[in-house]
C-alpha cells in the first residue's frame, strides 16, 4: 500500500476526497500550468501531457516525494469538453451530452525524482435525456462549473446518470485504483 505521505498536485476537492477515502496521505499543492490543448492534439494525448506536467512542475520543489498530477476530460462526439467557461457554456455541454454515452478520459502520472509514470483511464457514461428545464436547474446549482463536462457525478447530476462503464472514481476525477498500480511502477 501507499504508505509515504504524497503530494497531490492540484487542489481539486475532488481528487483531495479520494485521496482520503481511501486512506492516503498527501498534501495538495496547485499546479498551475498552461492547460492550452495543442493542434491535433488528441484527447488520451492531451490528459496524459497535463498530468505530467502538473507532477514535473510539482516534482522540482519535492524531489524525494512521490507527485501525482491528473487531468480529466469529457469526450463527445470527438469533441473534447473541459470546465464550462460560463453557465450558457454549461448548458451547451449538457445539451451535447443528453441522452447520449460519452467517454470520460483522466491522465494520471506519478513523479519521484528523475523517474516518470504516465497512464489514463477511460470510462463510458450514458446521460439520460435532460428537458431545457432540468438543465437549467442543474446550472443553478452552481455545480458544473469547474467541472469536466459540466457535471459532477458525485453530486445533484446522479439523477441523469443512466449507466457507467467502467471507474466511477475516474469520473469523480481520480481513479485510485489506477495510482495505486502506477505506484507499483514507481
Amino acid at each position: 500500500m501507499l504508505r509515504e505521505k504524497l503530494v497531490l498536485a492540484s487542489k481539486s476537492k475532488r481528487r483531495e476526497e479520494i485521496l482520503a477515502a481511501v486512506g492516503w496521505k498527501f498534501e495538495a499543492v496547485a499546479a498551475n500550468i498552461d492547460e492550452t490543448r495543442r493542434a491535433a492534439e488528441d484527447a488520451v494525448t492531451y490528459v496524459k501531457r497535463l498530468a505530467q506536467t502538473k507532477a514535473q512542475t510539482i516534482a522540482q520543489r519535492f524531489p524525494d516525494r512521490l507527485v501525482i498530477g491528473a487531468d480529466t476530460v469529457v469526450v463527445i462526439n470527438e469533441e473534447i469538453l473541459g470546465q464550462p467557461r460560463n453557465d450558457d457554456d454549461a448548458r451547451r455541454m449538457l445539451r451535447l451530452l443528453s441522452g447520449k454515452w460519452h467517454d470520460v478520459l483522466t491522465g494520471v502520472a506519478l513523479v519521484r525524482g528523475l523517474q516518470v509514470v504516465v497512464d489514463h483511464e477511460t470510462t463510458r457514461v450514458h446521460f439520460a435525456e435532460m428537458s431545457a428545464d432540468e438543465i437549467d436547474w442543474y446550472v443553478a446549482t452552481g455545480e458544473p462549473q469547474g467541472k469536466a463536462g459540466a457535471y459532477g457525478i458525485q453530486g445533484s447530476a446522479a439523477v441523469f446518470i443512466k449507466e457507467i462503464q467502467g471507474d466511477y472514481f475516474n469520473v469523480v476525477g481520480l481513479p485510485a485504483r489506477l495510482v495505486f498500480e502506477l505506484s507499483r511502477r514507481i
